[in-house]
């Protein structure tokens, strides 16, 4: 029998999840997505985690990630969320609103960071790696030989004078009608920039974008570390999460 836990995404579009086989590192069922409330307020969010965990008939431990810093259970910041997320005990409050199951909640780039260490891109691969989320902001997470160090926010570094996000992120791209090669010479500038402080390994490239890494990869230059795009692409978060809820 292999080993089932639920993990939920939630991001400031969508909240995707589902069981997912912890033997295999993937989703063991569809996964079943709802649409982010908007404003994303804890209550509103809630219900749709429910929603989703309901959809499965779940009734074991929880995993779900969150778009910020997370510490201890506590959501302390929402760039892309609503303001009335800081200082929740989030792991409380989905718990409460899901019978008292266990709920495990991380922020959603380390959730996927976990799952690209232990099944994808960054498989037993030491050193310092960091994978960068590439999506409505700019998600990251920090591994020194294979340890994560929790909460790295490097989307929100100062880039020429604007949060790093603000310029590299793909809703940049899209809000701005950026070129591929527009977008991905801000995103080298980005890497460069993160390159400096961290002499990363390895580069792991996530989010939506990686399921299309051919149209900007090639366009990267100058980047000492090695890049490739994330082996679980948007699935990531839903199996890191799972994991997280395991342990």
């Amino acid at each position: 029998m292999s080993m089932k836990i639920m993990g939920v995404d939630i991001g400031g579009t969508g909240i995707k999840g589902a069981p997912v086989d912890l033997d295999r590192g993937d989703l063991a069922q569809e996964r079943h997505k709802v649409a982010t409330p908007q404003p994303a307020t804890p209550e509103g969010v809630a219900d749709r985690v429910v929603e989703v965990v309901s959809h499965f008939g779940w009734d074991g431990p929880v995993g779900v990630t969150f778009p910020g810093v997370v510490t201890g259970g506590v959501t302390r910041t929402a760039a892309n969320m609503d303001a009335a997320w800081v200082g929740v005990d989030t792991a409380a409050l989905l718990s409460s609103r899901l019978d008292g199951r266990p709920v495990t909640v991380l922020n959603d780039a380390d959730a996927a960071g976990v799952a690209e260490m232990t099944y994808g891109a960054g498989r037993d691969r030491g050193g310092t790696v960091i994978l960068l989320t590439l999506g409505t902001g700019i998600g990251s997470a920090l591994f020194t030989d294979g340890h994560l160090v929790a909460n790295s926010e490097l989307g929100h570094l100062e880039l020429k004078g604007h949060d790093a996000e603000t310029r590299a992120s793909v809703k940049a791209k899209e809000d701005g009608d950026l070129s591929w090669e527009h977008w991905a010479h801000r995103v080298q500038k980005y890497l460069a920039h993160v390159e400096m402080l961290f002499s990363p390994d390895l580069f792991i490239i996530g989010g939506g974008v990686s399921r299309k890494p051919e149209k900007f990869l090639p366009l990267i230059e100058g980047i000492r570390a090695e890049i490739v795009p994330a082996a679980l692409q948007n699935n990531a978060g839903i199996v890191g999460a799972a994991m997280a809820a395991k342990h």
